[in-house]
């Protein structure tokens, strides 16, 4: 697992992706810090790891990124991290549109 804080290859998604589960890596994003942590057999994992490196939960959401698909059609919002009542996301996925899109933003950033 590692902590991505700038512009990184797209080739690193490759080798973590080879890791678990192919042509696809997990990620947690910290929309506030705008970085993300990739590798993680588990999206808690990687919260952890963020957690741990001074992140703060509330900003932390969980995605797949499948290396094989478009860039248009590469993030999935889906993790159970996600779920969190108190900030009114009550499902697996990122139900802000705001928050989707700076997610979508960050990670185009990063990679």
């Amino acid at each position: 697992m590692q902590i991505i804080k700038e512009k990184t290859p797209f080739q690193i998604l490759v080798k973590e992706a080879e890791e678990y589960y192919g042509d696809m890596v997990k990620a947690v994003v910290d929309v506030e810090r705008e970085i993300m942590a990739i590798g993680g057999e588990l999206h808690s994992d990687e919260e952890a790891m963020l957690l741990d490196d001074g992140s703060l939960q509330q900003n932390l959401w969980g995605i797949n990124i499948w290396i094989n698909k478009d860039r248009e059609e590469w993030i999935e919002f889906d993790s159970m991290i996600n779920i969190r009542p108190r900030q009114n996301n009550r499902s697996k996925g990122v139900e802000s549109s705001e928050t989707r899109e700076k997610i979508i933003n960050i990670i185009n950033n990063l990679v």
